[in-house]
């Protein structure tokens, strides 16, 4: 098939993300200041849009506190840097059975299930102008964790971003996913247009292999915009992919925390080298107001709510 380079890019900085990755790195963003703070310098470095997760100030662990997320997005919007706001909805979905012979009770130390208005909470009260939905649910690495997305849910939550104005990232971690996206497409849950994600490498989803990275990008229907990740050493291999095959890009600690072997990166630091790879090819890198146009989004002033 003949090339379909992007020659407009817009990146995505994945800032601090949910894994366990805060005593890895002493970069890794884990108070609201500290996330606001990485979010604004990726801006200043060239990301259009910044994708938040929040974490326990003290101890660095994911969580999703309210408080934490207003706080984040409050102080880069106070900063008047112009970047477009992307929370994660995926968390609230977590199930942890007990052993292989023994699966029920749950763990109830590490099972976190929310109900989709709770899980949604902070997005009607902050109002990005993006969310994530992880259209489906996944086995990730872990022996007995499963990241729970069911159909109702999804139908749930994503009516509830369409009635917001909050555009959902549609996060496509296997082909199921894009299936499944392209119904709440056809059902209405979801407005036409739609932006996706493609999650690459993520134990067990779709493997970072060319084909089914391929496979994944040509069942993408045309008037759909959408971006790509991987992890790790693949990060940047990965944003020449994306751009050559005429998708977005998305960089950032949550998904690589190293610049070159034995160099520790900052959030900055990889939307440059982006930005890099971008320009070498000819391409270039848009900023957010043209990537709200692109992508239709609307800014809203978050709700005037206490707690």
């Amino acid at each position: 098939m003949p090339l379909q380079v992007n020659r407009e890019v817009f990146i995505t900085c994945a800032v601090t993300g949910s894994g366990g990755t805060q005593d890895r790195s002493p970069h890794v963003p884990r108070s609201p200041k500290q996330i606001a703070e990485s979010a604004i310098e990726a801006a200043r470095a060239g990301a259009a849009i910044v994708h938040c997760h929040v974490r326990d100030p003290e101890t660095g662990k994911p969580c999703r506190d309210l408080l934490l997320y207003r706080e984040v997005t409050e102080r880069i919007r106070d900063s008047e840097t112009d970047v477009a706001i992307n929370l994660t909805a995926g968390m609230g979905g977590d199930l942890v059975f007990g052993d292989v012979e023994h699966p029920l009770p749950l763990n109830q130390e590490r099972t976190d299930m929310g109900g989709a208005s709770n899980r949604m909470e902070h997005i009607r009260q902050c109002l990005p102008e993006l969310c994530t939905l992880d259209c489906g649910t996944m086995n990730f690495a872990e022996a007995d964790y499963v990241a729970t997305n069911t159909p109702g849910m999804l139908r749930a939550m994503g009516s509830m971003m369409t009635a917001l104005g909050v555009k959902p990232e549609i996060e496509v971690f296997e082909a199921g996913h894009l299936w499944f996206a392209k119904q709440l497409v056809t059902e209405g849950v979801l407005s036409p247009q739609a932006l996706v994600q493609l999650c690459m490498g993520v134990p067990w989803g779709a493997p970072n292999d060319m084909t089914t990275f391929m496979a994944l990008v040509n069942n993408i229907p045309s008037d759909w915009t959408w971006s790509a990740f991987s992890l790790g050493r693949d990060e940047m291999p990965y944003v020449a992919a994306a751009v050559v095959a005429g998708g977005n890009v998305r960089v950032g600690l949550e998904d690589n925390l190293w610049l070159d072997k034995g160099v520790l990166a900052t959030n900055a630091a990889l939307v440059e080298r982006a930005v890099t790879i971008i320009e070498k090819l000819g391409c270039r890198v848009v900023g957010p107001a043209e990537a709200r146009e692109k992508l239709k989004l609307t800014k809203q002033a978050p709700l005037s709510i206490q707690g």
